[in-house]
């Protein structure tokens, strides 16, 4: 008996792969099939709802340092803005990497509708966003110096090795925290990774191109002495390293992991399309 037939023997199901890999993995699928199949006004009020709750930890982040200066800690405060996202159904352009990315690999959405859900979810987060950190800085006048300060890391960055690093890691660190929530049914160890993601993210701190934007218009609506060329000019590099961060340290990973799996969904989804 070799070492396949053996592990078959002893798990619980017939696939190619260990049970636990195998409900995750469907789990993701169908769930990312939902999401690609969204109407253009649900993919933008998704990521609206996203880019104002990803804004309270931001919020979180500001009033933290602002009363300690640790951005340590104030990266643990953060964590209240996955957390919001996690329990709110709400969608963060970041947290696509794996899940529909995955459907698409198995024939259950078309990449047309990826970059739908890409862009639709990355402008909505932006715009909600902004709306919210305007809000915030009118509220609270007084961390004008901390949310600038914090802001400069990031739009006065130059890429270079030591930013592009940081992106990629930005977007492998948010792409493994989704892959650890969808390994669970329990919500208090899906809250537990957005908590470890968040204070990675936020308390290093990473590149992050919408969470980092948020500063970014924060300190410019509290009048920084850099405006939106200088985020624009951050922004392009971090989000198309963010990108391959999430797709090339985590979910080619997985999905080679899975292949078999990938190979068995794309049959049934040509089957059933000859079908029709």
């Amino acid at each position: 008996m070799d070492d396949e037939e053996r592990r078959r023997e002893l798990g619980n199901n017939d696939a190619p792969v260990e049970e636990e890999l195998e409900t995750t993995f469907d789990r993701i699928v169908e769930e990312g099939a939902q999401r690609l199949h969204r109407t253009w006004a649900s993919v933008l009020v998704t990521g609206l709802f996203g880019g104002i709750e990803v804004g309270l930890g931001v919020m979180a982040y500001l009033a933290v340092e602002h009363e300690t200066g640790s951005r340590l800690l104030a990266g643990l405060a953060f964590s209240i803005g996955f957390i919001a996202l996690l329990l709110a159904k709400s969608e963060l352009f970041t947290e696509g990497f794996l899940v529909p990315v995955a459907a698409v690999a198995a024939k259950e959405a078309r990449p047309g509708q990826l970059f739908k859900l890409w862009g639709g979810t990355l402008a909505a987060n932006l715009v909600g966003g902004w709306i919210f950190m305007w809000l915030v800085m009118q509220a609270f006048p007084e961390w004008r110096d901390t949310v600038i300060d914090a802001a400069a890391h990031y739009a006065m960055a130059p890429l270079s090795v030591q930013t592009a690093a940081l992106a990629i890691l930005g977007g492998s660190t948010i792409t493994l925290m989704t892959r650890m929530q969808h390994g669970t049914d329990s919500v208090p160890a899906k809250i537990a990774a957005a908590v470890g993601g968040g204070f990675l993210l936020a308390g290093l701190p990473l590149f992050h191109s919408v969470l980092d934007s948020l500063l970014i218009f924060g300190a410019i609506h509290a009048g920084a002495p850099f405006g939106y060329l200088q985020w624009l000019g951050w922004f392009w590099y971090t989000v198309l390293l963010n990108v391959a961060g999430g797709l090339g340290l985590v979910t080619v990973l997985r999905l080679v992991r899975t292949k078999e799996l990938i190979k068995e969904r794309r049959s049934d989804a040509e089957g059933g399309a000859r079908e029709r």
